[in-house]
């Protein structure tokens, strides 16, 4: 069995690469580029295909299975990179990986902190060598309404750390989960919106939650309210959040994830022109915090990432139940 990874990063990624070949006794190739029409070539006579969010459209999908991969391998939660109807249509599985929730549940309070104590305007300022205490006072998180959209894995473990700042939560999600009842409230939509002081997303990216925060609902929110996302660009409508913020509706942004960032984060863009205008208007506003989708990125993670990956083949090989297969 052989995997070909691509965009497999050299300084992080192949060490554990080539421990985990050796302990489940698969054979990789790889290279460090994203997929291209000229690169794929790498995956003929592999079995799986394993890549990171990156722009892979259905002339990749096509090649890979004239080549006769039966396996991608996605190194991360998200998947909606991939096209998983026309990947399964050609007789191809998918699966992606999972990993502990403190990451990018203590990311997504870093930003909370962040944003409510305004620690981009100081920094900013600080560099100018301006050390006035003007316009920077901020907000204690303790003295916040949280609320939280999506208790699933990481949005749990966003509940269960933020209780130890003493803030009251409010939580919305389909389903109820009674462990969190210990330790915040769950309501609906609307009341979350018109309640909480920050609001921080932890939802999955499909058609239910597609702009989920837009104009409307960014409407019926508390004025002044600070929004967090380290879950998927798809959830707010960037259009909406830009104009909030200029408006003044919304008084923050943490954002680690944003539309259209599939082909931008991950690659290295020094010097280039950058087709992304809601990127650019974005880093122009002092309240706004962006990172590049790094939420993730720990070592315990990184090592779940690649296990896993080679995991995932070695269930497929056995014919055992793979626990990583995306069947939606």
């Amino acid at each position: 069995m052989k995997i070909a990874f691509f965009a497999l990063r050299k300084f992080d990624e192949l060490a554990l690469c080539n421990e985990f070949s050796k302990k489940y006794g698969i054979d990789f190739v790889y290279t460090n580029e994203y997929p291209n029409m000229e690169n794929i070539v790498l995956a003929k006579d592999c079995d799986a295909l394993s890549l990171t969010p990156c722009d892979f459209n259905n002339e990749f999908i096509d090649k890979i299975h004239y080549f006769g991969v039966k396996y991608v391998l996605a190194r991360s939660i998200g998947y909606d990179h991939l096209d998983l109807k026309y990947i399964k249509s050609k007789g191809m599985k998918v699966s992606s990986v999972n990993y502990p929730p403190n990451c990018v549940a203590n990311y997504a309070i870093m930003l909370m902190l962040m944003t409510t104590r305004k620690i981009n305007q100081i920094m900013l300022r600080a560099n100018a060598q301006d050390y006035s205490l003007k316009g920077k006072m901020g907000i204690d998180l303790s003295d916040c309404t949280i609320g939280v959209i999506g208790t699933g894995h990481i949005g749990s473990t966003v509940v269960k750390h933020l209780s130890g700042f003493g803030c009251k939560i409010l939580a919305y999600n389909i389903y109820e989960n009674d462990e969190i009842k210990k330790y915040a409230q769950y309501t609906d939509l609307d009341t979350l919106y018109a309640n909480s002081d920050v609001i921080t997303l932890h939802l999955a990216s499909n058609s239910d939650t597609y702009h989920i925060i837009n104009d409307k609902s960014i409407s019926r929110m508390k004025d002044g309210v600070i929004i967090i996302n380290t879950a998927r660009g798809s959830l707010i409508d960037s259009n909406a959040l830009i104009k909030n913020i200029k408006n003044g509706k919304i008084s923050g942004a943490g954002l680690d994830v944003i539309e259209n960032e599939n082909g931008l984060y991950y690659y290295n863009k020094t010097c280039d022109i950058i087709d992304n205008d809601e990127l650019s208007m974005l880093k122009s506003f002092p309240n706004v915090i962006l990172t590049p989708h790094t939420a993730f990125y720990t070592e315990t993670t990184v090592l779940n990432m690649i296990e896993k990956t080679f995991l995932a083949l070695k269930h497929y090989n056995e014919g055992s139940v793979n626990p990583f297969e995306v069947n939606s």
